[in-house]
């Protein structure tokens, strides 16, 4: 497994943290990073996977 998809999985959990805390107590700012930290985890989960696909099909 790419090391990539390890860190996008960990910025998606700990961005989904901060979105939860953010609405919980209502600052709208932690709740923005939050989500940026979730989408930025994503893309970067999903770079991981297909690094993955590549070494897969080589030789």
């Amino acid at each position: 497994m790419d090391k990539d998809r390890i860190e996008g999985a960990f910025k998606q959990a700990k961005g989904a943290v901060k979105d939860s805390v953010g609405k919980l107590t209502g600052d709208t700012k932690m709740q923005a990073e939050g989500k940026a930290d979730k989408v930025e985890g994503k893309v970067q989960n999903t770079v991981g996977g297909i690094k993955d696909a590549a070494k897969g099909n080589q030789p």
